[in-house]
């Protein structure tokens, strides 16, 4: 089989894609107090940094937070949205402070919500575990609009993000990576997506 140049570049561009995206770390933490399953709607958070940014790599990410919370059945609100969504692209390595706790699916699974009413010896408590995050680090924040408290973090670090198109690739793949910590879909989505697809 003769081997084109264009066929070895294409080759060369999507296993450097996959060597980027094994590299990474995924994590992601929640606060005890998000009401998640209350959530529907959603806005990005606008001001300095990358969530201002209109270049083409912060449009990429936004487009790609977008879609994800489309699948999940969220929709964006430009006023009162339940969430506000920040993220940011770090450079270089960062002492981060994540912590150790159940999967978040489990958790909205039990109803458990706690709040300013649950009793001490009732709250989960929090165990911090302190992680470096090698170079290049996507952080994405969920913030509960009502309270002003961020509820969720996920984070990709590792992210070698390539000139050109491949580094598109590369922040799409790494925000549904993100996502994929955050399997949370809004109440009654996913039911209603099956009546509609048994009526079609």
């Amino acid at each position: 089989m003769k081997l084109t140049v264009p066929f070895c570049l294409a080759l060369v561009l999507a296993l450097s894609g996959c060597f980027a995206s094994r590299e990474a770390r995924i994590e992601s933490d929640y606060s005890y107090s998000g009401t998640f399953k209350r959530y529907r709607t959603y806005q990005f958070v606008t001001g300095a940094g990358i969530s201002a940014d209109t270049s083409k790599l912060g449009e990429v990410l936004r487009d790609a937070i977008r879609t994800r919370m489309k699948i999940q059945g969220y929709r964006p609100a430009r006023t009162r949205p339940d969430l506000l969504v920040i993220f940011r692209l770090f450079e270089g390595d960062m002492a981060f402070r994540g912590y150790a706790q159940e999967d978040l699916t489990r958790w909205v699974t039990n109803g458990r919500v706690e709040d300013d009413e649950t009793p001490r010896s009732e709250r989960q408590g929090y165990q911090p575990v302190r992680m470096v995050l090698a170079e290049g680090t996507l952080l994405v924040t969920l913030v509960d609009n009502r309270t002003n408290r961020a509820v969720w973090n996920g984070y990709a670090s590792g992210v070698t993000v390539p000139a050109g198109p491949q580094g598109e690739v590369v922040l799409r793949r790494s925000v549904r990576s993100i996502f994929d910590q955050y399997r949370i879909f809004t109440e009654g989505y996913l039911k209603g997506n099956d009546e509609s697809s048994t009526q079609n």
